[in-house]
């Protein structure tokens, strides 16, 4: 194993604003792990959406949606310069006081939620994350609590592990939240996304039949990892188009788009049917009609990251390959702003993972554009 180095190369987040404000460094002090934690040697991580919504300050507030506020709107713990990424794999190269030492060398996963409620209490009322409130994976070297750090021996690589992590997570919380069941139908808005495209998987592992809404040009990548069906975001009309392609009432709808098309997603659910959301790409102030919703008897579910429970379920689907990794691309963690750049295009399907430099030949280059 080779010697920890006292810096790291790492990209901070310096404040709110523009690509310019993640900076590259190669001075940033190496964490040591404290008790209770152990350092990894971080081998990759993967983008979400949440990274950029941070960086631009784009979550508002419940009185202002405009105003420039990060992550838990009110009650941030964010702080600068901070290291982004939740989605960390890795080898952990050391240990914190009352970490067995029997750890070292283990190739882990992060569950990147803070729980700030103890084991056996799913409550998601008060919770952090892993890139927010400490520093995440966008480095050669993070800490992280013990207990978030999983081991993996599943034989896919570590930049394929790195797609699992936050949209997988997300996505089972949704269809738990919304209590998605075998044989139901679940149409999904954003479905070549990582959470989108994860939301699929894991309805099929449920026995439910996931519908999905995207642009064209994904259909068929869309289909061959579960999609019964693809229906085109751009219809002239959505909801005669889901009624077309559709068989059979919609039981639930996974939404992470939102924006202009909300009020046609709850007319095409049936009667008693549910809404879940984790996101709002499409933009997240709506138009609502109340009647179609208390008119429909509709349940209305929002989500956000997921539990301990959910995620251990997730690491046993991996495990069990019963869920396979949507990887498009990997980028140099030096080549970061390229990263998000192409991550905000969306032009992707599946998942984008960054790789540290010192591990690129071995990990990422083989996944490079």
């Amino acid at each position: 194993m080779e010697p920890i180095p006292a810096q790291m190369k790492a990209v901070q987040l310096v404040g709110h604003g523009g690509l310019d404000q993640l900076v590259h460094r190669d001075d940033v002090p190496t964490p040591t792990p404290g008790p209770g934690e152990v350092l990894i040697d971080v081998h990759a991580c993967g983008m979400n959406n949440t990274d950029v919504w941070v960086r631009e300050g784009a979550y508002g507030t419940e009185t202002d949606a405009a105003e420039v506020s990060t992550w838990r709107r009110g009650r941030s713990t964010l702080q600068f310069p901070r290291i982004q990424g939740a989605d960390t794999v890795g080898e952990i190269v050391a240990v914190g006081e009352g970490v067995p030492a029997g750890r070292v060398g283990e190739r882990v996963m992060v569950d990147f939620s803070i729980y700030h409620r103890p084991e056996g209490d799913d409550s998601l009322a008060d919770i952090d994350y892993i890139g927010h409130g400490r520093d995440g994976g966008y480095a050669e070297y993070q800490t992280v609590p013990a207990e978030n750090a999983y081991e993996i021996t599943s034989d896919i690589t570590d930049a394929q592990l790195a797609t699992f992590c936050c949209a997988y997570l997300t996505a089972e919380q949704m269809l738990d939240r919304a209590r998605l069941a075998d044989g139901e139908r679940v149409l999904v808005t954003g479905a070549s996304g990582g959470v989108g495209s994860a939301i699929v998987q894991l309805a099929r592992v449920r026995g439910a039949i996931p519908y999905a809404v995207t642009s064209a040009g994904k259909e068929d990548a869309l289909r061959e990892i579960g999609a019964e069906d693809v229906i085109l975001r751009d219809a002239d009309d959505l909801v005669s188009e889901v009624a077309r392609v559709v068989d059979g009432p919609v039981d639930v709808v996974a939404d992470l788009v939102a924006g202009p098309m909300f009020n046609d997603l709850l007319r095409i659910l049936r009667p008693e049917g549910r809404y879940t959301t984790a996101g709002a790409i499409g933009g997240p102030v709506v138009n609502l009609d109340l009647r179609t919703m208390y008119l429909k008897q509709l349940e209305l579910h929002g989500s956000s990251q997921g539990t301990r429970t959910a995620f251990r379920r997730l690491v046993r689907y991996i495990e069990n390959g019963d869920i396979k990794p949507l990887l498009d691309r990997t980028f140099p963690l030096s080549d970061f702003h390229d990263a998000q750049r192409t991550f905000m295009s969306k032009t992707y399907i599946g998942k984008l993972v960054v790789v540290p430099d010192r591990h690129w030949e071995t990990v990422g280059a083989s996944y490079a554009p």
